[in-house]
């Protein structure tokens, strides 16, 4: 499914960007010290270089939603009943972020090194968030929200290099022209603005499949929804 690219950045303000879902409950805080330790290696590991950064924690990106369509697809069918949606729009976002990958290899070029992490971080992450979609979908969604807000900070970051001139503002890759319809003069940093508006749609939306989650238990109230903070 292709996936149609911003206008421009017009229309995406700072709270939008900077959006942030504060921990409040026990299962909150453990997605989020996870996802912390995971953005403590990443930027150990990669430090600026994020091309390569991206090659990696894409690779990770697109595991929650198969895991969630599966998982989802199968309680529909045991339960014999409708899946609200849930499945194809878990479904899309694992395509999207596999594109994601798709695109940042044409730019990244990754090495053995670089293919052999891929292949043992998505061995490990895989059968860790299978488990954890198994016996706790709300914490499992909680860590998709908290890893986007994560990469919707890098991709900010990004920007940032790409702007100062650090980082070679390269033509966009012909897979990224054609998924996002980008302009045939395209630049990396229209990709990488297009990448982030679709980050930024995968965090809010797997925040509120938390937030249906708690209506469904009973857990939610109007007058006490998740409150929202911005990184500054």
């Amino acid at each position: 499914m292709k996936s149609q690219a911003p206008n421009s950045e017009q229309g995406k303000s700072e709270t939008d960007l900077n959006k942030h879902i504060r921990p409040k409950t026990m299962s909150d805080r453990v997605a989020f010290g996870f996802v912390k330790v995971l953005r403590f290696i990443a930027d150990k590991f990669f430090a600026k270089r994020y091309a390569n950064r991206a090659v990696v924690l894409e690779t990770v990106a697109a595991v929650p939603g198969m895991v969630g369509g599966l998982w989802q697809h199968l309680t529909a069918l045991r339960k014999m009943r409708d899946d609200d949606g849930w499945i194809r729009t878990l479904l899309d976002e694992a395509e999207n972020e596999r594109m994601h990958l798709m695109t940042f290899i044409e730019i990244a070029k990754p090495n053995w090194f670089e293919r052999i992490v891929v292949m043992v971080v998505q061995f490990f992450f895989y059968n860790a968030y299978f488990f954890l979609y198994l016996f706790a979908p709300r914490t499992a969604h909680r860590v998709v929200g908290y890893f986007e807000e994560e990469a919707v900070i890098s991709y900010t970051q990004y920007l940032a290099e790409i702007d100062s001139g650090r980082h070679e503002n390269v033509p966009a890759p012909e897979i990224a022209i054609d998924y996002w319809d980008l302009p045939s003069d395209a630049t990396l940093r229209d990709v990488v603005i297009s990448v982030r508006t679709d980050e930024m749609e995968h965090r809010d939306v797997n925040h509120g499949f938390v937030d249906i989650l708690d209506r469904k238990r009973g857990k939610y109230h109007s007058d006490a929804a998740t409150p929202v903070e911005t990184y500054t």
